[in-house]
């Protein structure tokens, strides 16, 4: 029978959950607005892991946002060290996931296909009765 999930992925869940604790408790730049991490994916020697984080607010652009949680990886790193009972801990790549706001920009599409067809079945049916 196979394994419902990989050990890969159960260590990138509770290295998700480890950091976004982290992230919440430690990080207390109020320029960086509310981070979050959307997934951790750690590839199979456990050597690398990166991090797919989105934030909301700040004064930071995603550059600058990724540039700061870039710098702060090795102390996420000793801190995970503490926290998990793993024995290799994987260099940590923050990545920004850019997949919210495609989601957003494809659902505004959607939304103004709909107005359009909407206001051209409308003025057909304007078309009809006169």
């Amino acid at each position: 029978m196979a394994r419902e999930f990989s050990r890969t992925d159960r260590v990138g869940s509770q290295i998700q959950r480890e950091l976004a604790q982290l992230v919440r408790d430690e990080l207390n730049d109020p320029r960086l607005g509310m981070i979050t991490i959307q997934a951790v994916k750690v590839v199979r020697d456990f050597s690398h892991a990166k991090v797919y984080f989105t934030f909301i607010g700040g004064e930071l652009d995603t550059k600058e946002v990724t540039a700061v949680l870039k710098e702060t990886a090795p102390f996420f790193r000793h801190e995970l060290g503490h926290r998990l009972n793993i024995r290799t801990l994987p260099q940590l790549h923050f990545v920004y996931d850019e997949s919210i706001e495609h989601g957003a920009h494809l659902s505004a599409l959607i939304d103004q296909a709909v107005e359009s067809d909407e206001k051209k079945s409308a003025d057909k049916d304007s078309n009809e009765i006169e």
